[in-house]
This record gives C-alpha cells, structure tokens and sequence, in this order.
C-alpha cells in the first residue's frame, strides 16, 4: 500500500492515503452548521486509526496478499496474544488496544497523518514537519524528503536536507503536529476534501 502511495499519490482508487468519498459524504457532504462540521472532524480524529487500518483494504483488496504468510502472521499474532493474557491476564490486552487506539487518534504525534499530505498552503500536497517530535516518529516528518528518496532510512532522512537546503527550505512547512489537529477540527475550510486528487494515469500502469 505504502509503495503505491508513493508512485500513485493522490491518485483515486489507488492511492489509499486518500479519504474515501463516503468519508466526505460522512463528515462534511451531510453537514449543515459550523458546529456540526467541527464534531464531525473532531470525531474522524479520534478514531482516524481506523480509517488508516480500514481503507486500504476497501479500496484495494486485491493487494491483501492471501498466502501462508498471511496465515502464519496471524496464527504468530494471536498466539502471542494469548500468552501475554495467559501471563499477566486480560488487563493486558486493554493496554494494548487502547495504546494503539490513543496513539493514532488525538495525539501529539498522530498529528502527522493530517500534516503530510492535506492541503494547508494554497495547493501544495505534501509538507515536512522539522520539529522535535520526530525524535519520537522515526522522523517522518522529514516527509517532502522521504518521498523524494523513499529508500533513505528514516535515520538519514535530515541528512537530505541538510545536503540540499536549497530544495526543501522554501518549500511550505507544517510547524506543528498538535497545531495541524486543532486546524483540521476548527477550520471550517479544511476536511477530507482538502486533498489533492488526480484521475489514474493509464501510462504508469505496470
């Protein structure tokens, strides 16, 4: 899915980094108040990681792979579940499940699912986050960098922009990851529309 992004971005019906159109309909298409619209988005934020978790497989079930590996990771999955329950009860699985959950919703860092790619300055697509948060997000909000190496370890990443300041200075900047969820939530003119989308290309096509 993540390859696909790169290759396809913004691309609809591929790139599955892009809200749904029942997601628009959902959040802003059926809203009638400012408040409304704020609930909504306020809502989407909490349970974002869903939709992350979700949509790739609605948009693009051809590429969940069916095969052993498939099988074998979740037989691996479980059966660590049920170890780590077996060796310090049910309690453990809360924390599992509410870390993850807490973790892509409103969190400081989460922050960067909306940063990277909707649309916040005019009509750029893509902004880099150079703040001290990605000591903690394996610098992914070197992003304008990431998708121009996307084969540079995540720990090389500042080092692009430090080799060629000239291309990624002047570029616009997403200065905050907390600061980008209270926009999306309060500014009445953003929302899942707020994405570039392109029609598919025939000509990259494998």
């Amino acid at each position: 899915y993540h390859m696909a992004h790169h290759r396809y971005q913004g691309e609809d019906g591929i790139d599955t980094d892009i809200p749904t159109a029942i997601e628009g309909w959902l959040i802003t298409s059926t809203t009638g108040s400012y408040i409304e619209h704020t609930v909504k988005k306020a809502l989407f934020m909490f349970c974002q990681i869903f939709a992350y978790a979700l949509r790739p497989m609605i948009v693009k079930p051809d590429l969940v792979p069916v095969n052993k590996w498939l099988v074998i990771n979740w037989v691996v999955q479980f059966a660590f579940d049920a170890t780590m329950v077996y060796l310090c009860g049910f309690k453990v699985m809360w924390y599992f499940l509410l870390s993850t959950f807490f973790a892509g919703s409103i969190h400081p860092t989460a922050g960067h699912f909306i940063a990277e790619h909707y649309v916040m300055d005019g009509k750029t697509e893509t902004y880099s986050y150079y703040g001290p948060l990605n000591v903690l997000a394996y610098n992914v909000g070197y992003h304008n960098e990431h998708h121009d190496f996307p084969n540079i370890a995540w720990r090389n990443l500042p080092k692009v922009k430090e080799i060629a300041p000239e291309f990624y200075d002047d570029l616009p900047q997403c200065k905050s990851w907390p600061g980008v969820i209270l926009r999306y939530i309060f500014d009445d003119a953003v929302g899942p529309f707020s994405r570039v989308k392109r029609r598919p290309d025939p000509a990259k096509k494998d």
